[in-house]
């Protein structure tokens, strides 16, 4: 497995730690706020410095980047959420949003995988 795919590999995990988070519907606002901020300071670090073999991965990461900072007003939106009902849609788009986010990094991995 190249360092490329070891880093997306793991943005991958911390999504779908972030995305159970979220669908447990016990999660507290600030706790997920947290996460969310440790997740795009990876994304920051590890996910935009590597370097792109082809152009599509670019797109992916403009979209991923995007998809975060929607993530965050998602996120600010369900700190607000005064109904339990507002709350649980609110929880939805943001799972929703991550398994977007989810579905690049796995096109990207597949096309960085060796051709058997």
């Amino acid at each position: 497995m190249s360092v490329n795919q070891e880093r997306y590999h793991t943005f991958v995990i911390l999504l779908e730690q972030l995305r159970s988070q979220a669908a447990t519907h016990q999660t507290d606002a600030q706790q997920l706020r947290q996460h969310l901020l440790s997740l795009q300071e990876f994304f920051r670090q590890q996910i935009l410095p590597l370097a792109e073999e082809k152009i599509r991965e670019l797109s992916y990461k403009t979209e991923m980047s995007k998809q975060l900072r929607l993530l965050e007003i998602d996120v600010m939106f369900l700190q607000g959420a005064r109904q339990a009902a507002t709350a649980v849609d609110r929880l939805k788009t943001i799972s929703d949003r991550l398994t977007i986010i989810i579905e690049y990094c796995q096109t990207i991995l597949q096309s960085e995988a060796p051709e058997k």
